[in-house]
């Protein structure tokens, strides 16, 4: 069986996440850095007068496992992993 290339996943995933914005005030940006295998969505603009700067989610890749360091969302990013085939002991 093909290893699953949890960086493309990781991606993918993000990716999608960022599309579900509702939210017209701000700017959703991804921010892959492949070559170090660190994965980014952020939140970015101005609400009322505030600045709004925030990460909503952060995963690297480390040592062939995947490292949720930050996940802000209700779906949850493991759950989409483990539902898209990544072994539980993969995710960190």
């Amino acid at each position: 069986m093909e290893r699953i290339n949890y960086g493309e996943l990781v991606q993918t995933i993000l990716s999608q996440h960022s599309g579900n914005d509702l939210d017209t005030e701000t700017e959703v940006q991804l921010v892959f850095d492949t070559k170090r295998e660190h994965y980014q969505v952020l939140h970015l603009g101005w609400y009322e007068q505030k600045r709004v700067y925030g990460c909503v989610i952060h995963v690297d890749i480390k040592n062939e496992k995947i490292w949720i360091q930050r996940d802000r969302t209700e779906a949850g990013v493991a759950n989409k992993l483990v539902a898209a085939g990544v072994p539980k002991e993969d995710i960190v």
